[in-house]
């Protein structure tokens, strides 16, 4: 196995001996494997120690005290806001919001939440995270405007790795609309792992925005695991373009009955750029709801990859899934791998899943050109349609015309 990483707990401060013994024994964990490749299933579309291997020399774990940089805020609607320099937590305001009703603190490593999962990036994140947040909304409280999480990362992170972990808790009856907004112009290499834990109790409701537009050669890996219990409600979308890698690794439980989770992507990749989005939606408690929609336009030797499972537990009745990708391809050597999966226990359930990839309508190209539009501007504006009808649902119009623009910039290269 190939080694190009030098990790040391020592360069975590102020932790106790027992918490070190406790990460020494995850990095013992992480080392007898080493980072995922294609002999892992989960991993064999993103095969992560080779592609590390062939583009960094050697990889450490960070040691750099975060420094607060200008970023550029939204300006289109008005926003609450965390920002994060390497996944630290820099600065906040509440103002639009009742401040009381709002915990917002630095993640606290002595009560962690254990996640339970054999990825060897998990157990990396455990022996070297450092840093992250942990939110937490009152009982009966919906946000009055969304929260922008404004993610900035530092020049100086080259060929270093990156772990923090983050935590949100809605408690019952509570809202909030999340925006999580990756916009990073570095192009040295490094990686980010990040582990996040989203609890929504009973009646609560959480709209999760992630937005990624900006190019640079950063590596991100994100583990996401959602509980939901009775009458919440979760929706996802992801709108991602720029990085030389990502995966998202999505996990939703439902674990309480009348829940409801949907998952809405739009991808727009080039340049040798790999992303991937891997669900795992899990039914455990009956009359539940989930909905995916994934969708790809790949240019340029990208690849991209959607691994989505439903699982149904025996006693989850009346459970109604859903899952679809597609995927426009619009070179030889661009790539698209899918891989869903149904593994249903239950009896009394609406099940179904699809994928479809091809090429770009040419006969709509040819259309739009007897009209009078140059050809790449015709295939901008059929790509634009193919990605936009992901954002068809969202309601609130300032926010909806707000990632039309950034999923448009993205199109357009502006």
């Amino acid at each position: 196995m190939q080694q190009f990483y030098d990790f040391k707990i020592e360069k975590i401060k102020d932790l106790s001996s027992e918490e070190k013994k406790l990460r020494k024994k995850n990095l013992e964990l992480f080392y007898l494997n080493g980072f995922p490749s294609k002999k892992d299933e989960d991993w064999k579309f993103t095969d992560l120690n080779s592609i590390l291997g062939q583009n960094f020399s050697n990889i450490v774990n960070t040691d750099l005290t975060p420094q607060e940089r200008s970023y550029k805020p939204i300006t289109e609607f008005e926003h609450n806001f965390i920002y994060l320099v390497n996944g630290k937590l820099i600065s906040k305001n509440f103002n639009h919001e009742e401040k009381d009703k709002i915990f917002i603190s630095n993640f606290d490593y002595k009560n962690e939440i254990i996640l339970n999962r054999s990825n060897t990036l998990n157990f990396l994140n455990n022996a070297l995270a450092k840093d992250g947040f942990s939110l937490e909304i009152s009982k009966n409280y919906k946000f009055k405007k969304p929260l922008v999480i404004y993610n900035q990362f530092s020049n100086s992170l080259k060929e270093t790795i990156v772990n923090n972990k983050n935590s949100i808790i809605l408690n019952e009856n509570s809202e909030l609309t999340l925006i999580n907004l990756v916009d990073n112009a570095s192009k040295e290499n490094f990686m980010i792992n990040v582990m996040e834990y989203i609890k929504l109790k009973k009646d609560a409701s959480l709209k999760s925005i992630l937005i990624n537009n900006t190019k640079n050669n950063a590596y991100f890996y994100k583990y996401l695991k959602n509980d939901l219990e009775k009458n919440s409600n979760l929706v996802n979308y992801i709108l991602s373009s720029g990085l030389k890698l990502n995966k998202l690794d999505i996990e939703v439980n439902h674990i309480e009955e009348h829940s409801s989770s949907s998952i809405f992507s739009a991808l727009n990749l080039s340049n040798n750029e790999h992303q991937e989005i891997k669900t795992r939606i899990n039914h455990n408690a009956p009359n539940c709801q989930s909905y995916q929609k994934i969708k790809n336009v790949l240019n340029n030797e990208s690849k991209g990859v959607y691994q989505g499972k439903i699982f149904v537990k025996n006693t989850a009745q009346k459970t109604d899934a859903y899952q679809l990708s597609r995927a426009l391809i619009l070179d030889d050597k661009a790539e698209f791998d899918t891989k869903p999966e149904l593994e249903i226990y239950a009896d009394d359930v609406k099940c179904s899943h699809g994928s479809t990839s091809g090429s770009i309508d040419l006969d709509s190209i040819y259309y739009l050109k007897s009209r009078g539009i140059l050809e790449k501007e015709a295939y901008q504006m059929l790509i634009n349609g193919f990605l936009s009808e992901i954002l068809e649902k969202l309601n609130e119009n300032d926010l909806k015309k707000f990632l039309l623009q950034k999923l448009e910039d993205q199109i357009y290269g502006h």
